[in-house]
């Protein structure tokens, strides 16, 4: 019994001491409390300040920040925060320039007058977001960094439109329908490209958690936009200039923004463009440039809009047409098809014709993901080889048998995802088989 108790004795004199700490990353764990036990007596210590911070933190950034996003997501999310605070700043004296012409506070203005204007604002908005869906939806996700800068151009134009309108009374509706229809293009390439850059940001899984996340961010700055909104607008009130001074300086650092926010972007996925960057960079030198080295290269413009600047590197891929329609090619096309099936593309999964400055590609109806990204990096390849004087098609194949699957694994190793090509679907296909009596192609 004796040395039981010296035993017992001897252990509370022993202190202990447990941390608590906070994360998921078990390499970048916050420290939250230590509990030191000496005897009977515990003793905690807790950083309650950075606990409550974090807390509140917590409700504006996903789970796991920052491991839990990509490194450009901080960057972006600060520039995407200030456009759209300018945004709704901006919305606020838009709006109160389109009340005001429609006839609010105006004894004259009736209310179904006003109602029906609105109404037809709100018509011609939908109508135009179906429009530009059904025309343009299926290029929204393979450039996501061109059409987010281009919804916030069509929002800038749709606000001026309605920031117009009360000059031109003869022309109102017409203006405010079409700027009704900007703002349109604006909420579908938006939303759509928006849904791509979460899913970019998601390094676990966690693309529903950092789009809760964006709710709370843009809540906040709109709240903070609406408040500097209507107090701008009650100081402005019956100053023309004044007015048009800050719509315009604001819409100037909106698109600034706007670049600012897409230049940060860094894009692990293989669009057109990438493609095109990366395969001739490889080419010349043997070596993958990483996302963020090819994200300074691409355009986040539309091509026409910097045709000044562009190079042959850069604007390799437009001579390119994926998923070329069969019957579209006329008879010697054809007659050249099958004389390609024959020889080049007897057993393979897609066939390239050469015609005049373009490569077109026609896809093997057997065809999946894998083999459309290999016959665009074929084309590529063609494209870049294109001379007259020596066999193309031959080349061609012998650099993609020696260089290709090297190529594919080495932008794997640099982060590139490489299990399709993002651009805009190939709904038209083939199939050909040959015989030793004839060439058809169906």
């Amino acid at each position: 019994m004796e040395g039981d108790s010296t035993s017992t004795r001897q252990l509370r004199s022993e202190t202990a001491v447990i941390e608590e700490w906070n994360g998921i990353d078990s390499s970048k764990l916050t420290k939250t409390a230590t509990i030191t036990v000496a005897g009977d007596s515990v003793q905690k210590s807790s950083r309650r300040f950075n606990h409550l911070s974090r807390r509140i933190l917590d409700a504006f950034v996903p789970e796991g920040f920052p491991s839990s996003v990509t490194p450009d997501y901080v960057p972006f999310q600060i520039w995407d925060s200030l456009q759209g605070l300018s945004t709704y700043i901006r919305t606020m004296l838009s709006t109160q320039a389109l009340l005001s012409a429609i006839g609010v506070g105006e004894k004259s203005a009736t209310v179904i007058g006003a109602t029906f204007l609105w109404f037809l604002r709100d018509l011609t908005g939908m109508l135009g977001g179906i429009l530009f869906t059904f025309y343009q939806g299926a290029n929204l996700d393979s450039n996501a960094k061109m059409w987010r800068l281009v919804a916030d151009l069509m929002n800038d134009l749709g606000m001026l439109m309605d920031l117009v309108s009360p000059v031109f009374p003869s022309a109102f509706v017409f203006i405010v329908c079409l700027g009704s229809i900007s703002r349109s293009f604006t909420g579908v390439a938006s939303g759509a490209t928006r849904a791509a850059l979460t899913q970019h940001f998601a390094l676990q899984n966690n693309a529903a958690d950092i789009s809760a996340k964006e709710g709370s961010q843009e809540t906040i700055a709109t709240m903070i936009g609406m408040a500097l909104g209507m107090l701008l607008a009650h100081i402005t009130t019956g100053h023309a200039t004044a007015i048009w001074f800050c719509f315009l300086s604001l819409t100037v650092f909106h698109m600034y923004a706007n670049y600012k926010a897409v230049r940060c972007l860094s894009l692990a996925t293989l669009n057109c463009e990438r493609s095109s960057i990366l395969l001739s960079h490889f080419m010349e030198t043997g070596q993958v440039l990483s996302p963020k080295q090819v994200s300074v290269m691409e355009h986040v413009l539309p091509v026409w809009t910097t045709s000044w600047t562009a190079n042959t590197v850069k604007c390799l891929y437009q001579r390119v047409q994926l998923g070329v329609r069969i019957s579209s090619l006329n008879s010697d096309q054809v007659v050249d098809l099958s004389h390609l099936a024959s020889s080049y593309y007897k057993k393979g999964k897609y066939m390239l014709l050469a015609r005049k400055s373009t490569i077109s590609v026609v896809m093997h109806k057997d065809s999946v993901a894998a083999d459309i990204l290999q016959a665009f990096v074929h084309a590529l390849v063609l494209a870049k080889l294109d001379d007259k004087e020596r066999s193309m098609h031959f080349e061609s194949q012998s650099w993609m048998a020696k260089n290709y699957e090297s190529f594919v694994l080495k932008l794997t190793s640099l982060g590139w995802k490489t299990e399709r090509l993002l651009s805009p679907s190939v709904a038209w296909k083939a199939n050909w088989f040959i015989s030793s009596s004839d060439e058809k192609v169906d």
